[in-house]
């Protein structure tokens, strides 16, 4: 897949490759072009893009699609095909190129897609964000971490699939979901500074990683990483009020740093670390 607009003659395109756990990776690229026209050729993996700017075409399977701001495509590993700029000249887009099991975490088989252009604006702007976070550029306000990250993508990949694929969904509810859901956030809240991943956490109960993300959340209402974020700021908040600073409070309970304790401070109390601390501490403690 191809895209771009922004100035005139400006082209670009930039390769990412971000950790999906500790054996799988996913290959990202953020694409501009006024004037590019790739070539026929196809991947190994899926390619899932959203057109962020400008119009593309592609031809594909004997056909053209026509894309436009907010359209998603899926192009099947294998299958040769080309993109361009659409009337007017310019396009840009955000593509992920995820390998078959990514797409196949809740579903019985792998899926097909009959249209590979789809309108899902909900799950376009979910892929786009998550992309711009694992990407790490420099529109993104944050940058993802291991837990999180590995959450994301197999989520909004299986939504995709069960969505707008053919295969047949597996079964919605797991059992032992609320068993499963407290093994989890016990181990997670014993491993603090250095979490298991994803696949670690679902490889000993027997399930994939879809599969425990659904147990999880359907019990705690929350995905592993957001309970944990939220775990580390109940204690981060203890710290502060003894009074340890808002970086020692982060290192103490396994944030990567100060800004991100404070990305998820806020979102939990509203206010940043720093401010907390002001507020709770005693005059001349």
């Amino acid at each position: 897949m191809a895209a771009g607009t922004g100035e005139r003659g400006r082209e670009e395109a930039r390769w990412t490759r971000a950790p999906l756990g500790p054996c799988q990776s996913l290959d990202l690229l953020t694409a501009r072009f006024d004037r590019h026209r790739y070539a026929p050729h196809f991947h190994e993996e899926f390619t899932v893009g959203v057109c962020v700017g400008g119009s593309e075409i592609i031809d594909y399977r004997g056909g053209r699609l026509h894309l436009g701001p907010g359209s998603i495509v899926v192009l099947a590993p294998g299958e040769v095909h080309t993109g361009g700029p659409g009337p007017g000249g310019g396009y840009a887009y955000r593509a992920l190129y995820p390998g078959s099991s990514l797409l196949t975490e809740g579903t019985a088989l792998l899926p097909h897609f009959r249209d590979p252009v789809i309108d899902d604006p909900e799950l376009a702007a979910a892929l786009r964000l998550a992309h711009r976070e694992l990407s790490a550029d420099g529109a993104a306000p944050d940058v993802l971490d291991a837990l999180e990250a590995e959450s994301r993508l197999p989520w909004l990949l299986t939504a995709l699939a069960r969505r707008h694929g053919t295969a047949r969904p597996l079964r919605e509810t797991v059992p032992g979901a609320a068993r499963i859901a407290l093994e989890v956030r016990d181990r997670l809240a014993d491993e603090l500074l250095a979490p298991p991943t994803l696949a670690e956490l679902a490889a000993p109960l027997g399930l994939s990683r879809y599969q425990l993300l659904r147990a999880f959340r359907d019990t705690v209402g929350l995905p592993p990483y957001a309970w944990l974020a939220q775990h580390r700021v109940t204690r981060a908040r203890a710290l502060l009020e003894a009074g340890h600073r808002p970086a020692e409070a982060a290192a103490l309970v396994g944030f990567a740093d100060q800004a991100h304790l404070t990305r998820w401070f806020r979102r939990v109390v509203g206010v940043t670390p720093a401010a907390y601390r002001t507020s709770v501490r005693a005059p001349g403690r």
